[in-house]
């Protein structure tokens, strides 16, 4: 019992541990060696293998060797999703994190949707993902990889705002100045009804695909 889930702990140590690595000290150095392109190559291919360890200690290690919830953190943890599902709908646009044409253009504009909530609504949305599991308590596997996958969200935000500073200078600083890394949930109900209609179109259908994909029902299904 003991070694698969030591699998699983230094598996998710090297996959946190090499995206940390590879996104903040070694990039630069990296990218002067093997350029752009070649930086990106062996950036996705160590994610994915370190990815592919994560999958198979997670398979190998037991399940369901905690005590388990009971109603009251279903409850919570489909609680928690629904925004984190909304916070997801909406970072995909207007969004200046993301590596695309125009970005400084839309640091310079005032937040808007869910941006009026954190400037990282995707890490959020991570990270209350990993939270949502973690309540539950259900076995070691999942609150293991839960916590290293919120951990990277979240300490990557932080450090992401950092690295944005330095490649797009005053125009990330004003972004700071309106926006918060902290989330304000009270904010939520001002991100707009298609945020609002595509996090609940989310939260329905991988709630609902939790039962095939995971075998175990979650969300709304628990309970039909």
């Amino acid at each position: 019992m003991i070694e698969p889930l030591a699998q699983l702990v230094a598996a998710n140590l090297a996959f946190v541990g090499l995206h940390f690595a590879l996104s903040h000290p070694l990039r630069a150095p990296m990218v002067r060696s093997l350029g752009e392109r070649g930086f990106q190559a062996v950036y996705s291919l160590v994610s994915l293998a370190a990815f592919v360890w994560v999958i198979v200690a997670y398979q190998a290690a037991p399940t369901a060797d905690l005590a388990g919830p009971g109603d009251a953190a279903w409850i919570l943890s489909t609680i928690i999703t629904l925004p984190a599902l909304v916070l997801l709908a909406g970072s995909f646009a207007g969004n200046p994190a993301l590596p695309m044409p125009g970005a400084k253009a839309l640091a310079a504009a005032q937040p808007r949707g869910v941006f009026r909530v954190t400037r990282h609504p995707m890490m959020w949305a991570f990270g209350l993902w990993a939270l949502s599991h973690i309540v539950l308590m259900w076995s070691w596997r999942s609150v293991i990889t839960a916590a290293a996958m919120g951990l990277l969200a979240l300490v990557g935000a932080h450090l992401q705002d950092r690295k944005k500073r330095a490649l797009m200078g005053n125009a990330w600083v004003q972004w700071e100045a309106c926006t918060r890394y902290w989330p304000r949930f009270g904010q939520l109900v001002k991100v707009g009804p298609l945020c609002w209609a595509l996090g609940l179109m989310l939260w329905v259908l991988i709630s609902w695909a939790h039962w095939p994909l995971a075998g175990v029902p979650a969300g709304i299904w628990r309970w039909f």
